[in-house]
């Protein structure tokens, strides 16, 4: 059963086409990789997909219902949060407190406080914040601030986590860390679809995966077609 579903997605910044007639689409619990060079416009289809560009044309359909034009805060509610490529966490609050708002006000029906208050706690467990939760959240490592990015996207009840290069700049370990992290989150019952350069990572927790180039998809299928295509190897992967 597909989740997510892209038919001819394109978006134009002034002449240049970010995105140019992609089609895509992500089946329920798996999880989906997207790879390609820098300014293939990886991020630019996250922005289509969770509401904050509207794509010139084609359309872009969640649970079976057209999102494409969507605010973000309505797509979010329909089940779909993400994280960004640039951490964007409350450095003045605690990092409790930036989960807490995702339960409070990214779900559909809200929470009563205590019992966001009680997720929020848990969540942070959950991904592997090992510091006091009161901590500001702006004095965190970067592997730290990332984990309580994931955790205010799930506190938001998603069915689907888009994830924006989680593992850039962590150190191995971390980053094995942050594939197992994929795994747990896949095995709740929430479908992934990430952008990563970490090739290890996305090539090891990867059901399938899509490769952009210049705004067009060259190329989608497993791990071990993307590792062998020619076209995939030659434009992005390298010998």
């Amino acid at each position: 059963m597909q989740i997510l579903e892209g038919e001819k997605v394109t978006k134009y910044f002034g002449g240049l086409a970010a995105v140019s007639n992609v089609d895509f689409h992500v089946d329920k619990g798996e999880v989906f990789g997207l790879i390609g060079p820098n300014g293939a416009g990886k991020t630019t289809l996250f922005n289509l997909i969770s509401g904050a560009f509207v794509p010139k044309s084609g359309e872009i359909k969640f649970k079976g219902k057209k999102i494409s034009g969507l605010k973000p805060h309505r797509i979010c509610r329909m089940g779909m949060a993400r994280t960004f490529q640039d951490v964007k966490i409350f450095g003045n609050m605690p990092a409790v407190d930036n989960v807490l708002l995702g339960s409070l006000f990214g779900t559909p029906t809200g929470m009563s406080s205590a019992a966001a208050a009680k997720e929020a706690t848990e969540l942070l467990d959950f991904v592997g914040l090992s510091v006091p939760r009161e901590t500001p959240a702006g004095g965190l490592t970067l592997v730290d601030q990332k984990r309580v990015g994931v955790a205010r996207a799930l506190a938001t009840k998603a069915d689907m986590l888009l994830l924006d290069e989680t593992m850039a700049g962590l150190t191995p370990t971390e980053t094995a860390e942050a594939m197992e992290l994929v795994t747990r989150i896949r095995d709740r019952g929430v479908t992934v679809f990430m952008i990563e350069h970490v090739m290890k990572a996305i090539m090891g927790v990867c059901d399938r995966i899509m490769v952009l180039h210049h705004g067009e998809k060259i190329a989608d299928g497993t791990p071990k077609e993307i590792a062998n295509s020619k076209k995939v190897i030659e434009v992005y992967l390298g010998e």
